[in-house]
């Protein structure tokens, strides 16, 4: 598997994660030599140790930073603690999700017990209605949405799009199962919707601005074509 480049310089490597790749493997993690993580794929291709500068689900594709030093990590990740770094995902979600809306609503830490504040801002790009039957309805309704964190919070924005009843398709945790079986039994598209697609940010080195795109999966792409929307990226 070749991963697609989309920034390098002498600080930081920026890439494509495709879906359903971890970033890193856990110490404890299970079936370490059944699969390659992103680190390890990224050492076949151009060789090398990089450092995640922040997190991506697993099921979770586009666009990631890693360092290539430890000690540039830090400057980094103050990007995103102070909120200086502008992300934009894309989603694909059950119904049709309104024009905009905030959603503000707490999500549980990385312990799973304590709440932490967190905030999302939606947009809706496109709609589509498919005269295909999803129990209990005849047809069923689809929106693309731009989904802007304000947090970084764990499994944020899958938690957000269920909270308002557009949970994105493909998540088998907080989705719908009836609409993920439906994707994938018409449209062989089996994987999660939710593509990190634009980082924007002024590079704490050099002092340029950056903005950085990660092209849609081709499931995505098929279906763009199957639903004539306009893809957000190009």
């Amino acid at each position: 598997m070749n991963l697609e480049i989309i920034f390098e310089d002498e600080f930081i490597i920026c890439v494509n994660k495709p879906n359903n790749v971890l970033v890193h493997h856990a110490r404890h993690s299970r079936n370490v030599a059944d699969e390659q993580s992103l680190l390890q794929l990224l050492d076949t291709q151009i060789g090398g140790k990089f450092y995640p500068i922040h997190r991506l689900d697993r099921k979770t594709s586009g666009i990631i930073l890693l360092a290539k030093e430890t000690t540039y990590v830090s400057k980094f990740q103050e990007l995103f603690t102070e909120n200086q770094i502008d992300k934009t995902y894309f989603g694909i979600v059950r119904g049709h999700a309104p024009e905009t809306k905030i959603i503000d609503s707490p999500v549980k830490g990385r312990d799973g017990k304590v709440h932490k504040e967190a905030e999302t801002h939606l947009r809706t790009l496109e709609k589509i209605v498919l005269d295909i039957p999803v129990k209990p309805y005849d047809s069923s309704r689809y929106s693309l949405v731009e989904l802007k964190p304000k947090t970084g919070r764990m499994h944020q924005l899958r938690v957000h799009s269920n909270k308002i009843s557009h949970p994105l398709i493909g998540d088998p945790k907080y989705g719908d199962k009836n609409h993920n079986v439906m994707f994938d039994e018409n449209f062989n598209c089996a994987n999660m919707f939710l593509h990190a697609g634009i980082l924007e940010f002024k590079h704490p080195f050099s002092e340029d601005k950056l903005v950085l795109k990660s092209t849609f999966p081709k499931d995505w792409i098929s279906l763009f074509e199957v639903f004539n929307w306009q893809s957000p990226l190009k």
